[in-house]
This record gives structure tokens, C-alpha cells and sequence, in this order.
């Protein structure tokens, strides 16, 4: 029978050649079958076997295609014409071996399910000898020393096509010592997704649980993280004095690595936002210090921190590094944009504060590059221009609805597999204190 060598690929390198840069394999044993429906049934339920492939050519054949459970053989079951030379290989014995490190019990099992056998499994011994030039292991009749054992048997499909099952002592040495690798990068893996899991769930508690309550501002946020744990960072301070700290932050790097870098970061704020209400800059350049003196060298942040008054309706912020954040009054949008360098890159480091009024109806958006650099299927950015219209078109709506919606049309935008994490911060203002705009930087 004109069956192909079983399924693999050869390492030129141990033949003194140069690997190719294209892959090469064989794709398949040719099987020849009567029904390939009934085979497909036979190789399935009484074998085990899954469904490679089933394709229908522009000839009107069929490609049907099944392989073993572990291993890539595939054997293509192929129905020819009764008139045809191929019709007559159906019934023969197949070059094809199956390996399995536990004969006996395969055939058992196989057995019961109603799989011909041409005989009970049978224990061969093969005597090997190496040579005294270096080489591979040859066979030697007459020496007594043996070097491979194994168990045989050959079984027959529906078709009387004829297959060798064996094993031999040194599969299954591998198959149990592969088992034992297995089992423990099964258990690692389950240790890390749990260990992920708890860290996911602190994290999440490391956003804002309450939002302190104001009488001239409604706000909201949300981070919606590209990984179970992410760097991004937002968060409602309460500094007293009728003084509420927004904050919304960007690590470096993703994953386990920017989330500890994002617990750092907000431990540090936590720790010392009481001295922003007598002095922004200075709890800004001890929050440096120490994510400076905490942190790798190539590990920063960018950060956004305002200062929201409540009776005055002022807003104080330090943009360090960070996107401009978005302050949409009527059909006027103005950019609050960068005030100092990032966080955490340079010992000597000094902000500057920059100070606007909020009036009734401002609407304020403090985002990540997560909502405006996610990118659609033809390469092209959500982008400030469409956070902008999205904030026109839902102003009159409350801050939670707001983000919500936001960040609805940034994933339809990009309903690919998200990279950033999205965050994103709204406040509307609901007092009703009247006065132009004034943006500017203390001298």
C-alpha cells in the first residue's frame, strides 16, 4: 500500500546542513477507504481519534483528515473509485505505527469498543550493540545485552487496513517523565492564575471605594485594564477643607510589573495628600523622591493631580507629563496641557501649578493614551477629536453615564484584543458660580 513515512520534521543540522528559512513537513498518511463517513465514525468513537480536517475540493472530492489525541500524524481517509488502482490497496496491511507507552491496556479498552486485532499484544526484545566507531546504536545478532524491550500488536479499521501498535520501554520512561513535567507546570500555572487572581482582586481595591461628596461637582471614573492587573491609576482624594484631589496616572510597563509600580505610586499620594492643601508642589516633589528612590531607573510615571475646591470652584493641577486633559465649556474646549516632566526619572525635579475657574455646565475629561491611542482595523487612533465629540454629544448626561459611554464607543472603535488599559475621569460642575476662564501659571 503507497502509504506516506509518519508525520514529522527532520532537523537539518544534524546532518551537517543549514536549517531552511521555509518550513517543511509531511501532511498527511494516505489511508484508502470504502465510506469515509463510516470511517470518520470508526476513527472517531472506537479509536478516539479527532477530526483534522474536512474540506471539499473544486473537483468535488472530499479531504477528510483524522489524527490521534496526542501526536501531529494525520491520515487523510481517502474513498477512490472502484476502478482504480488505489480500490484495490483497500484491506492491506498500512506501514503506519501507532505508539503508546501502555499496549496492553490500549488494546484492552480498544477491545471493548469493537476493534479487530490480529493478535494479543506480544513482548519483543530487540539486541543492540554499539559499535567502536562512534555511531548510532546497530542491531548485533547473538549479543545478549538488550537494549530495547517493547510490546506489539497490529489492528485492523472497517476496512481491514492494517495498523502496528507498540511500545517500548524507553517511551515509556519519556511519556511518565513527560506526565511528571506536565503535572507541575499544570500546578505552577494554577498557583500563578490564583496568585493573579488575588492580586487582581487587591488592586481593585486600590481605586476609589467612596467618592466624597460635593455641592458644585459630580464626577465618576473607570479603568477598564488590558490585563488582569494593569499601571493605570485613578483616584478621588479628600483633602478637607472643601478640597477634593482628582488624580489619574500612567506607569510604565504592564501587567504584575506596572500594577506594583501603580501601588507605589498611590501609596505614596495616599500617604501625603494632606500637604496638598497647603502646598501642591511640595507633595508632588516628595511623591518624586520616593517613587525616585523606589523604583528602577527606567521606571516613571505621568500624572495628572487637581485640586478641586468646592466653594471657590477653583481648580489648582500639576500636569506631569501627562495627556492635556479636556475642559469643555459651551462650544469652547480648552487643553490643560503639561506643567513639568514625568514622575520618577530625575532626583531634581520641580513642577509648576496652574490654576483655572469651573462654571456651571463645564464639563472636564482627565483620560490615558488607553482612550485616545486605541486603534481600529484600519490603523487609525480614537484620538482627541473623537473624545471631544464623544464628550459634545453626552455632556448633558451624568458623569458615571458619561464614562460609560465613552468608553463604549472606544472599545466598538477598537473591538480588537485591548492592549492599554482604558481610564478615564469626568467631572461635570453643577454650581452656580458665573466668571470667564482664566488659565495661567503662577509667576
Amino acid at each position: 500500500m503507497a502509504n506516506s513515512p509518519s508525520v514529522g520534521v527532520m532537523d537539518p543540522t544534524e546532518l551537517g546542513g543549514e536549517r531552511p528559512k521555509s518550513y517543511l513537513g509531511v501532511q498527511a498518511v494516505n489511508i484508502y477507504v470504502r465510506d469515509q463517513e463510516q470511517s470518520l465514525r470508526f476513527y472517531r468513537d472506537q479509536l478516539g481519534f479527532r477530526l483534522a480536517f474536512d474540506v471539499r475540493l473544486q473537483s468535488g472530492q472530499r479531504w477528510l483528515a483524522v489524527a490521534p489525541p496526542d501526536g501531529t500524524a494525520v491520515l487523510t481517509l481517502i474513498a477512490p473509485e472502484p476502478d482504480s488502482d488505489e480500490y484495490k490497496l483497500i484491506g492491506q496491511p498500512t506501514s503506519v505505527v501507532f505508539v503508546t507507552e501502555d499496549v496492553p491496556g490500549t488494546y484492552a479498552e480498544w477491545r471493548k469498543r469493537g476493534v479487530r486485532f490480529r493478535h494479543t499484544p506480544r513482548l519483543r526484545r530487540v539486541k543492540f550493540e554499539k559499535p567502536a566507531s562512534e555511531g548510532p546504536t546497530c542491531p548485533l545478532p547473538g549479543k545478549r545485552e538488550p537494549i530495547w524491550g517493547g510490546v506489539f500488536t497490529r489492528f485492523e479499521d472497517i476496512d481491514r487496513n492494517s495498523f502496528a501498535l507498540i511500545s517500548f520501554d524507553e517511551l515509556t520512561a519519556a511519556v511518565e517523565a513527560e506526565r511528571r513535567v506536565l503535572a507541575e507546570r499544570q500546578e505552577a500555572d494554577r498557583r500563578a492564575a490564583h496568585e493573579l487572581e488575588i492580586a487582581k482582586q487587591v488592586q481593585a481595591r486600590l481605586f476609589p471605594q467612596t467618592l466624597p461628596a460635593l455641592r458644585t461637582l459630580d464626577y465618576a471614573g473607570a479603568c477598564t485594564q488590558a490585563r488582569q492587573v494593569g499601571g493605570d491609576y485613578y483616584d478621588f482624594l479628600n483633602l478637607g477643607q472643601e478640597r477634593l484631589g482628582l488624580v489619574l496616572g500612567d506607569i510604565s510597563g504592564k501587567g504584575i510589573a506596572g500594577a506594583l509600580l501603580m501601588a507605589n505610586l498611590q501609596a505614596n499620594l495616599r500617604s501625603q495628600c494632606a500637604l496638598a492643601v497647603d502646598d501642591l508642589q511640595r507633595l508632588l516633589r516628595s511623591v518624586n523622591d520616593l517613587f525616585y528612590e523606589n523604583t528602577a531607573d527606567s521606571a516613571y510615571a505621568s500624572l495628572f493631580f487637581a485640586e478641586y475646591h468646592d466653594q471657590a470652584q477653583r481648580l489648582r493641577y500639576v500636569s506631569c507629563g501627562h495627556l492635556p486633559g479636556l475642559l469643555l465649556r459651551g462650544d469652547e474646549v480648552l487643553r490643560l496641557d503639561s506643567t513639568c516632566t514625568v514622575l520618577g526619572l530625575f532626583k531634581h525635579w520641580d513642577c509648576s501649578v496652574a490654576e483655572c475657574r469651573i462654571v456651571s455646565g463645564d464639563v472636564l475629561a482627565l483620560y490615558t493614551d488607553g482612550v485616545t491611542e486605541s486603534m481600529n482595523s484600519r490603523g487609525e487612533e480614537f484620538g482627541e477629536g473623537r473624545l471631544i465629540e464623544a464628550m459634545r454629544r453626552h455632556r448633558e448626561r451624568s458623569p458615571r453615564e458619561i464614562v460609560e459611554a465613552i468608553v463604549g464607543e472606544v472599545q466598538q472603535f477598537s473591538p480588537h484584543e485591548q492592549y492599554d488599559d482604558i481610564t478615564l475621569i469626568i467631572a461635570r460642575c453643577s454650581g452656580t458660580l458665573q466668571g470667564s476662564l482664566e488659565l495661567g501659571f503662577p509667576a
